[in-house]
Formats: structure tokens, C-alpha cells, sequence
């Protein structure tokens, strides 16, 4: 897993019209929280989206860029994010999930894939890391929020 303070990989994900999607690609423009679902049939990791979905204009106004990280297929991953209006780009793996890129990985006799979020600077460093087996504590709404008030008391020009 990553840790907090530490610069962010080169990491290449595809989104789910294909393209290639590098986290590098948003240095120096904004900051950049992944939420990674444990599937997109889980209904507690769907309220989570739900939740980044209702709160996408204080993101945008902070200056973060929400990507959802599905553990699935390119086509059942498209299919998800029609069906629940999903705003964000929805990226997968282009080798593995993007769970495992992450360090992310199927606990519990290899049962239960984790799910979390990692929100990174705009200058590529990783400032809050959060990975759960139970779907209940994959998403620490009140963590990421404290690490984005960080990132702009942080931010130049304030």
C-alpha cells in the first residue's frame, strides 16, 4: 500500500472508453482522489459513490479530480457507471485490477477484495491513504475531507 507523504508511482490505468489514464497527467493541474470499490455490485461501496457523486461541486471547487477504480472489466465497469450516472471516470486495470496497482488485495481466505481511497496532491505526492476489507470502512468520508482541507491551507497563493 501506499504511504502517506511519499510520491506517487508512475501508475497507467485505463478508463473505460480505453484511453490510458496516467495519474502523472494531473500533476501540477489538480489533486486527484481515487475511491476504490470493492465491485460494483456491492450496495455499501454504491452509497459510497453516491455520496462522492452528491459532493462533486465541493470537490471540483477544491480542486480535486474524483476517479472511481473498478475492479472489473472494461465493458461490465461502462456498463456500472451508465446505469448509476457516474460522473467520474471509472478506471480499471490494464494489467490486473487497479486494486492491486494500488495494493489493494483480496483478504479473508481471498474472499473479500478491499476497497479505499488514496488522494493525491497536485504536485504527485500521496496525502491521505485509507484501504478496509469490510465495504462498511472502505470510505472514511470525515479523513478525506480533514486531508483536502489540508491540501488547500497548503496550497500556494493562500
Amino acid at each position: 500500500m501506499l504511504q502517506a507523504g511519499s510520491p506517487v508511482p508512475e501508475i497507467a490505468l485505463q478508463d473505460t472508453e480505453g484511453r490510458v489514464v496516467r495519474l502523472s497527467d494531473f500533476q501540477g493541474e489538480r489533486a486527484v482522489l481515487i475511491y476504490f470499490l470493492r465491485a460494483t455490485s456491492c450496495p455499501v461501496c454504491n452509497r459510497h459513490v453516491q455520496d462522492l457523486i452528491r459532493s462533486r461541486d465541493e470537490f471540483a471547487a477544491n480542486g480535486v479530480q474524483v476517479l472511481i477504480a473498478a475492479p472489473d472489466g472494461r465493458a461490465k465497469a461502462d456498463a456500472w457507471k451508465a446505469r448509476r450516472l457516474v460522473p467520474f471516470p471509472v478506471l480499471v486495470g490494464r494489467e490486473g485490477s487497479p486494486h492491486e496497482t494500488f495494493g489493494l488485495h483480496r483478504k479473508v481466505f481471498g474472499t473479500m477484495r478491499q476497497s479505499g481511497s488514496v488522494l493525491i496532491d497536485s504536485q504527485g505526492i500521496v496525502r491521505h491513504v485509507h484501504g478496509a476489507t469490510m465495504p462498511t470502512s472502505g470510505y472514511d468520508k470525515k479523513a478525506i475531507n480533514a486531508a483536502i482541507r489540508r491540501l488547500r491551507a497548503h496550497a500556494p497563493g493562500t
